[in-house]
């Protein structure tokens, strides 16, 4: 339908074309290395294929309409066509689609419409052992992230998981929260080796305790309790920092994690502690280039689900704080809520009483003032 317009690196058709056939050439190769990794028998162990994936960007297409002289889309020709895997997916409608909670009254406003969608689920806690083959990406419209349909090559078990920036089809991921392997254990002489255990299982897509993974690693999908899920960093692009842990060094140089919380900088720039057995997954968030894109028209926002956002100065003087009036006047008050609260001007409501105890160094508030580019 639409026919999109690609801005090559290298000026020139022939440039062009010599990068459509390179292009074509690594896919081809990538599928039949994905397809031949069922056959043979490799290490369990190993890190994933080194396919060279190069940034393309965004996608701009000729303005044959006004819809599309705006719109721009990240480049992601390796998501999967087809429908999803529908055994891992239930329909969205009801109350929920509105904005609405389980009284019928609008929590979330400006919501409603849009296109009918499935919701995917997807597993946060990654507790089944194993390797596990990637399938497939997919896109997802229930996350700004991509998911991967993965497979347990031992119960055949099939479940989404929020994809790794590079991850693609064909490669092995595990998941090691229930333990070390035996047969990883003892190809280290029957005893933990860190920096081994490390270079063998610290690999993009693989889910780690964060007691296991090593310091100033990228990991995304963090949690925060032992026995819980991922609740930090699962949106696209976002990742985590792994700053420190608590560990002291034997007397035969082994180091072991004494404290019961590592720490963590999310991508808000807050430094938290979270527990040492908590899940986290090595690697960035896929899609790395959601925030760049531009809808282009109103009516593809409609088709997100997203209706519109009236001001307060439209509004009648019963609707808003801010309406009614001749012209464009808000009545000499300062800019509130609809329902009264004050909207600027540095107006707090987080208690300073029960503070967060796991926050170390709180992320920058401006208040709605926005952050000059000096002070960075």
């Amino acid at each position: 339908m639409f026919q999109p317009r690609l801005r090559p690196v290298l000026t020139g058709s022939v440039s062009l074309c010599k990068n459509a056939i390179r292009f074509s050439m690594a896919r081809t190769m990538a599928t039949q290395v994905a397809s031949a990794s069922e056959s043979t028998v490799t290490s369990n162990f190993a890190p994933p294929s080194e396919t060279k994936i190069e940034n393309m960007g965004m996608r701009t297409y000729k303005p044959r309409t006004p819809g599309l002289r705006h719109l721009k889309r990240p480049i992601n020709d390796h998501l999967w066509k087809g429908r999803p895997y529908r055994p891992l997916t239930f329909p969205k409608k009801g109350q929920a689609k509105g904005g609405r909670n389980n009284s019928g009254k609008i929590t979330v406003r400006h919501r409603g419409g849009g296109a009918k969608r499935r919701i995917r689920t997807v597993d946060f806690m990654r507790m089944e052992p194993g390797p596990q083959l990637v399938e497939r990406i997919e896109y997802d419209p229930g996350r700004s992230a991509h998911i991967a349909l993965i497979r347990n090559k031992q119960t055949r078990v099939r479940t989404y998981i929020v994809a790794a920036e590079g991850m693609r089809a064909g490669d092995i991921v595990q998941s090691y929260r229930a333990g070390i392997p035996q047969d990883l254990l003892d190809s280290m002489g029957g005893f933990p080796d860190p920096g081994i255990l490390a270079a063998k299982t610290a690999w993009r897509g693989n889910c780690l305790p964060l007691h296991m993974i090593p310091v100033n690693t990228q990991i995304y999908n963090i949690g925060s309790r032992a026995n819980g899920g991922a609740v930090f960093c699962r949106s696209a692009g976002t990742y985590g920092t792994l700053i420190s842990k608590d560990e002291e060094t034997r007397d035969d140089g082994t180091k072991v994690v004494t404290g019961k919380y590592v720490t963590v900088q999310l991508s808000s720039g807050e430094i938290r502690k979270v527990s040492k057995d908590a899940c986290a997954t090595i690697g960035i968030a896929s899609n790395i280039n959601h925030h760049f894109r531009q809808l282009g028209k109103a009516g593809r926002s409609r088709w997100l689900n997203i209706r519109p956002t009236v001001r307060g100065v439209a509004m009648n003087a019963f609707e808003h704080p801010h309406g009614g009036g001749r012209g464009k006047s808000k009545g000499n008050r300062h800019p509130t809520s609809p329902w009264g609260t004050p909207a600027k001007g540095g107006f707090k409501t987080r208690k300073k009483s029960n503070v967060n105890k796991y926050v170390v160094v709180p992320r920058v508030r401006n208040m709605g003032v926005q952050r000059s580019k000096r002070s960075g």
